[in-house]
């Protein structure tokens, strides 16, 4: 038997090598995971693998793909089946297809490990693309030593990533992790003061202070401040969110700057805003576009901009003189997306 592994970090390839090890099976680590974003993220799972099999003195072979503009365009039509329709597959797709084209009659994956994985769906995907390149397909249940696995591989000072890979996955747990925290206050008195009303702006140089939290530079911002119009949720005679829309054509409009304070974040206001505004311009325009960044992009798709248009390559990079981040990722490329404003 000759084994290709598909392996998607190095705390999961932990128990399955060693299983496979015991039972006199030497497996070829293949690492293909075009679904792990941001960068940041993909960086530290691969460099971790690469130590790891160097570690134990296995093979593995690293094949690069940072795919984040391919999954998005394949996944954001149904999220909720992401996994089973792109995730598993394109991964296990080509790595039977390396499999065959270097002669390897055998592959697995080590997301049979994790309990939190999609097991009946993923062992029937792994059965359907073996056949289709007539190879074996190596079934085991990894998932009766996940924990063992897991806790060697702290031991090991591995790094231990805190979700599946894909930037929805990540967005899921932070929602989680912070739901528990979420402090809903039961006093209704004096409710109608604290309703935030939607504001137009005129005194738009005003904020630049806060439109810098969203766009870093100044000289972007002014030149499309101008010519754009500007509303504000005001909340107690606040404004707490700031929305620039600019007029593209007579169908299309773009959505340039989208900001909170600091303090009011993480609660819906900038949901409530942009939702109030595609509301209001759909009665003249049907399409709004929008540029953003990696962690970005669930929050806008959920706001129903579902339709990807382009990427900018390194534009963040060309446009700043220093590092521009957004908590821990490193700003590289501009992505742009569309909402149908007439869609229901």
């Amino acid at each position: 038997m000759k084994l290709l592994m598909h392996t998607c970090c190095a705390p999961c390839s932990v128990y399955c090598i060693k299983t496979l090890r015991k039972e006199n099976i030497e497996p070829t680590v293949y690492w293909y995971n075009p679904n792990i974003h941001p960068y940041v993220e993909y960086r530290l799972r691969r460099d971790c693998l690469k130590e790891y099999t160097e570690s134990i003195n296995i093979k593995a072979i690293f094949q690069e793909e940072y795919g984040l503009d391919n999954f998005c365009k394949n996944v954001i039509g149904d999220l909720q089946n992401r996994c089973v329709n792109y995730c598993y597959r394109v991964r296990l797709e080509q790595t039977a297809k390396y499999a065959k084209e270097n002669g390897y009659d055998t592959i697995t994956t080590t997301l049979l490990v994790s309990p939190y994985q999609k097991h009946e769906e993923l062992k029937n995907i792994c059965e359907e693309i073996a056949k289709k390149y007539d190879l074996d397909f190596l079934y085991r249940d990894f998932r009766i030593g996940f924990r063992e696995g897991q806790e060697e591989a702290r031991k090991a000072g591995l790094y231990m990533q805190k979700y599946c890979g894909c930037i929805f996955s990540e967005e899921s747990r932070y929602n989680f992790h912070n739901s528990a925290k979420t402090d809903i206050s039961t006093d209704t008195s004096d409710i109608r003061e604290q309703m935030p009303q939607v504001k137009r702006i005129e005194n738009k140089e005003d904020y630049i202070g806060l439109l810098l939290e969203a766009d870093p530079s100044k000289a972007s911002i002014m030149k499309y401040l101008q010519d754009s119009d500007v509303y504000g949720l005001k909340l107690n005679d606040e404004i707490i969110s700031l929305a620039v829309i600019l007029h593209i054509d007579k169908n299309t409009l773009e959505l340039k700057n989208l900001v909170t304070k600091s303090e009011y974040r993480n609660k819906g206001y900038a949901k409530r805003l942009l939702k109030h505004l595609c509301g209001n311009y759909k009665q003249k325009y049907s399409k709004m576009i929008v540029g953003t960044t990696e962690n970005n992009i669930p929050f806008y798709v959920k706001q129903g901009f579902d339709k990807y248009e382009k990427t900018i390559k390194n534009y963040f990079i060309d446009m700043a003189e220093e590092e521009i981040k957004n908590g821990e990722l490193v700003c590289t490329d501009l992505i742009y997306y569309s909402k149908d404003l007439k869609k229901k």
